[in-house]
């Protein structure tokens, strides 16, 4: 069973908007983005494991970046908090943090599939 969120993650407007309205390219960009993100939740929780700040930082950045696109605020703030708590090396911050991002993240999945 996925996590619900109150509202939804995806801002479909402003996901089509980057696109130009292409739905095909939007659906193109989401399948890979689907495709990619749990390597960078492993990247995470491998560099949590590790003490690695630094890996938790540039994953938590990318990743930001990533569900950006999609207007994904809930997201990105997530991932804004777990790139700060790297920066700071603040790793004994990051587990409920990558908790909430990995809930978001699983509710922008099931949003994304069904573009």
């Amino acid at each position: 069973m996925r996590p619900q969120l109150q509202e939804p993650v995806l801002d479909r407007a402003m996901a089509l908007a980057r696109v130009g309205g292409d739905l095909e390219l939007l659906k193109e960009i989401a399948a890979l983005f689907l495709d990619e993100y749990p390597r960078e939740l492993e990247n995470m929780h491998k560099a949590l494991a590790t003490g690695d700040a630094k890996t938790l930082e540039h994953s938590a950045h990318g990743l930001k970046g990533s569900v950006a696109n999609f207007g994904a605020r809930a997201a990105v703030d997530a991932a804004f908090q777990l790139e700060q708590f790297g920066r700071a090396h603040k790793l004994d911050q990051v587990p409920p943090a990558l908790a909430a991002l990995e809930q978001t993240l699983a509710c922008l999945h099931t949003e994304l599939s069904s573009i």
